[in-house]
């Protein structure tokens, strides 16, 4: 039996990023620029991974100061009471492709948490690279309704279209630094 690999999220090439459709005619593209995460295997192809993931909630930027305080504010994250979100796989199913996953796990926004289902695609692993580390590659991807965290707020525009959709979407690059054999 192999050792269980430790993993850690290389900050420099992950992006904990989202897009949600704004005034139904554009969407809005953000990321969180701090966090932390873990990513245990026992198998090089990551087919058992578990992973824990901390996002700060204050750390959000939309590229837009007056909305990123607002989504910051009690109408979204509230981030004076709610520091942190929270990902915890809880198991990884197969797919009919290589190298494709169903990461199944609790997602915790607001205190509140729901089990949600991302796709997750295995890029491959690098190694050893030119500073000696090994890494590893995915891409997270999936869609959770935000009215699910009770992330509420909206407004119903002249056109019949909501200033924000309820549906944001998730794309994480990941790249993984191997840290310890445990």
């Amino acid at each position: 039996m192999q050792e269980l690999a430790k993993w850690v999220l290389d900050p420099s090439h992950t992006k904990v990023g989202f897009s949600v459709r704004h005034f139904g005619i554009s969407e809005v593209d953000g990321f969180f620029k701090n966090y932390n995460g873990t990513v245990k295997t026992e198998k090089e192809d990551f087919s058992d991974l578990q992973v824990n993931v901390t996002v700060q909630t204050d750390s959000i930027d939309t590229n837009d100061a007056q909305r990123d305080a607002h989504l910051k504010a009690d109408d979204f994250f509230n981030v004076e009471k709610f520091q942190e979100m929270n990902f915890e796989s809880t198991k990884l199913e197969s797919t009919d492709t290589d190298n494709e996953y169903k990461m199944h796990g609790n997602l915790t926004i607001r205190g509140i948490t729901k089990p949600v289902i991302f796709d997750l695609e295995y890029a491959g692993t690098v190694p050893q690279d030119p500073f000696g580390n090994t890494k590893a590659g995915f891409f997270l991807t999936g869609i959770i309704n935000r009215q699910d965290f009770g992330l509420s707020f909206n407004v119903m525009l002249g056109t019949g279209n909501l200033a924000v959709s309820n549906k944001v979407k998730i794309n994480i690059p990941v790249q993984l630094l191997k840290t310890v054999q445990l």
